[in-house]
């Protein structure tokens, strides 16, 4: 009987508890291995063929690298303008996107496909009031999302949740979590796309 526990208390040693979801903004969904290895390689074949073109906001030029389908915002202007048409090479990820929310495609009236190359970072924002939903996928490489309740008080230390978003993964934000906080992107490690996918807004 000493020799059976004594081999119990040794196992529990080597016991891990297991992993903890990390808390998120209300409102928000993450979804690991959303796309397959082979989905992902064909859009990367596909973006990597395309005209990206650094960011800008106002006099501003970020590091990331985009390219707008069904609107683009100026920001000079602070209004969304019509935009290329999204491409039919998109459709089928604009469907899955939109049958993993239970939405019709066409509500999804925006993409924008952003290029991260290594130690690109994405300052704090909320997204503009012309979109309500903003869905995520990530390709390629792993970046860290950053939430902290907006407005922000400056001078004061906010919470900051954090979350490490993986390739082939896709996020939500809705609710609070699209309207009650900002969030930001860490600088990545490592290159990283994103596809985001936007629903036209439904307020002010």
């Amino acid at each position: 009987m000493g020799r059976e526990q004594d081999r119990q208390a040794q196992a529990s040693l080597f016991e891990q508890p297991p992993p903890q979801a990390p808390a998120l903004p209300p409102g928000m969904v993450y979804q690991p291995d959303f796309l397959s290895a082979g989905e992902e390689r064909l859009l990367l074949a596909l973006i990597e063929g395309w005209p990206l073109e650094a960011m800008r906001y106002k006099a501003y030029t970020a590091r990331r690298r985009v390219l707008s389908f069904g609107g683009k915002y100026d920001f000079d202007a602070n209004r969304l303008r019509e935009g290329l048409p999204i491409p039919a090479q998109l459709q089928p990820l604009r469907a899955k996107v939109a049958g993993w929310l239970g939405l019709a495609p066409q509500e999804f009236t925006q993409v924008l496909v952003a290029q991260y190359s290594a130690g690109t970072p994405l300052g704090w924002h909320r997204d503009v009031p012309d979109f309500e939903d903003v869905v995520g996928v990530s390709l390629l490489g792993e970046a860290v999302l950053r939430f902290r309740p907006w407005p922000h008080q400056v001078g004061k230390r906010a919470e900051v949740l954090k979350l490490a978003v993986a390739p082939r993964s896709i996020y939500l934000l809705r609710g609070a979590a699209r309207w009650a906080w900002q969030h930001s992107v860490a600088p990545t490690g490592a290159l990283r796309y994103s596809v985001t996918f936007r629903t036209a807004g439904r307020r002010a």
